[in-house]
């Protein structure tokens, strides 16, 4: 069973999350809803620091036992620090998708980009449709 989506983030239609901060950082990961359908999962290919994405470009691409998948990046900015943990530990994606599996922060180039991003409430509400 899925965990609740914090409502101190943003979510896309992709099934990322972005967290915001007032320095201009943002912290990028996966959904729990997206890990549990990815199921368990063996390696992440980490971006450069450095790199500079644009909304919907990949910027990680995440391994699991049943597949392999694109991470979009919902916004534009450069990656200014990977979570190198998930080489050794993929799976604390599966263990804490919220937390201690966040895969990129970022310098967003575009804050207002996030206004294009849903709510946690949105999401919910997509998640339940697609369910449908």
């Amino acid at each position: 069973m899925a965990k609740p989506n914090p409502d101190d983030r943003y979510y896309s239609r992709d099934h990322e999350w972005v967290i915001y901060y007032s320095d201009g950082t943002a912290v990028l990961g996966i959904t729990d809803y997206a890990q549990e359908m990815l199921t368990d999962i063996v390696f992440v290919d980490l971006p450069e620091v450095g790199r500079q994405v644009v909304p919907h470009a990949t910027v990680a691409v995440v391994e699991s036992v049943k597949s392999v998948s694109d991470v979009f990046s919902p916004v534009s900015g450069e990656v200014i620090e990977v979570n190198s943990a998930l080489e050794e530990t993929p799976e604390l994606i599966n263990q804490d998708a919220f937390g201690e599996g966040w895969i990129v922060k970022m310098l967003l180039f575009n804050p207002d980009e996030l206004n294009m991003l849903l709510t946690a409430a949105d999401y919910e509400e997509m998640l339940k449709e697609e369910k449908e």
